[in-house]
């Protein structure tokens, strides 16, 4: 990990406001989902990319059920399910 320098109090809600030069580089906007993630000791943000729930990928999603899956899945599953599918 990369150390920035930067330090910031949490508010009365937990909360904890980005630098706009640290939102910039990361290429975040306002709104932007941000995904949490801990590991060991520390936390981590991500801006939060849907992905595939199967293979990860992120390319041609459909969301189904408040998930995210490829079509490229989508064919894989049908095909081993016996089912014909027609590109």
């Amino acid at each position: 990990m990369k150390e920035t320098g930067i330090v910031r109090n949490l508010d009365n809600l937990g909360r904890v406001t980005l630098p706009i030069e640290l939102r910039r580089t990361l290429n975040m906007d306002i709104k932007d989902p941000v995904e949490i993630f801990v590991h060991e000791d520390s936390i981590v943000l991500k801006k939060y990319e849907p992905s595939d729930i199967f293979t990860g990928s992120k390319d041609d999603l459909i969301e189904y059920e408040g998930k995210m899956v490829s079509k490229k899945t989508i064919m894989d599953m049908a095909k081993k399910a016996g089912i014909k599918v027609i590109s």
